[in-house]
């Protein structure tokens, strides 16, 4: 049985999070280099979860600053402006928390989705299925019948003015989660003068379902799972599935996969218990 090699780990993540000695991303262009080669991170760090985050490659590994004019915010607005570029796709998707996900690897999320090329359709069943909330349907049939919105008009035709907030929030996570909706641009609405704009995922992407088609469903789950661990290099089983929420079993048989092709390796780390799996760089 391989060890974890910690000074290999500690300097493979350091590459893969953007932490020194790399140098801090400083633009726009940076950052989507920064998504590109990994095929998707946090926008923020999430507690708890080991992923690179573009807070962290820009701001340093800190928590997020209370103040609104810490350098670090530069972030939010290099992710608002290029919501309705169409250079990565963003949205609330991984434990619900906002991912950025490069062009090339979103066909391998939308081919898990419970979408089948009928966006007209797939919602209903969904919802005749108990899967989709009463709420999440009257956004998304608000949407699909009157186009892009802003969030505050979007509550208001949806009829859920007097939901309760958490109602309405928790349908816009639901509808990003499965890539039904997506936000494309910000709107200077509302107390704040700040408001996202929520449009179809299949009209702001029309190439989406189409490209996502010939993708099978452990095909698209070995491609996760493998960008994954290039990125923090060695990790547990319930790691994988604190991240993904795929079940532990469906875990398991796509680890096993990537483990009979070579790309991981079963291991032990040298401080903690249990079974880890890493890739072969930064096992001895």
């Amino acid at each position: 049985m391989t060890q974890i090699d910690l000074k290999k780990l500690q300097a493979h993540r350091a590459r893969t999070f953007g932490l020194p000695p790399a140098k801090r991303l400083s633009s726009p262009a940076q950052a989507l280099t920064f998504v590109n080669q990994r095929g998707f991170v946090y926008f923020w760090p999430i507690k708890d979860i080991d992923l690179p985050s573009l807070w962290t490659a820009v701001a340093g590994n800190r928590p997020v600053a209370d103040k609104h004019d810490d350098p670090g915010h530069i972030t939010w607005g290099w992710k608002d402006d290029a919501l309705d570029k169409k250079i990565w796709y963003y949205g609330k998707i991984l434990r619900g928390k906002a991912t950025m996900i490069s062009l090339e690897v979103a066909p391998y999320f939308y081919a898990l989705s419970e979408n089948y090329g009928s966006p007209e359709e797939d919602y209903l069943i969904a919802y005749h299925e108990g899967r989709l909330t009463q709420a999440s349907k009257q956004v998304y049939e608000t949407l699909l019948d009157n186009g892009s919105l802003n969030t505050l008009d979007l509550r208001k035709m949806a009829k859920l003015s007097n939901a309760k907030d958490s109602e309405f929030n928790e349908a816009l996570e639901q509808l990003q989660r499965d890539f039904k909706i997506l936000p494309v641009g910000v709107a200077q609405v509302g107390a704040w003068k700040y408001s996202h704009i929520y449009e179809i995922v299949t009209r702001h992407y029309p190439d989406l379902s189409e490209q996502a088609r010939a993708i099978k469903e452990s095909q698209a789950r070995a491609k996760l799972l493998e960008l994954y661990f290039n990125m923090v290099g060695a990790a547990q089983l319930r790691d994988v599935n604190k991240l993904f929420g795929w079940g532990n079993e469906v875990v398991k048989k796509t680890v096993n996969r990537l483990v009979e092709s070579g790309k991981l390796v079963n291991t032990e780390h040298p401080k903690f218990d249990g079974e880890w799996l890493g890739i072969k760089n930064i096992c001895k």
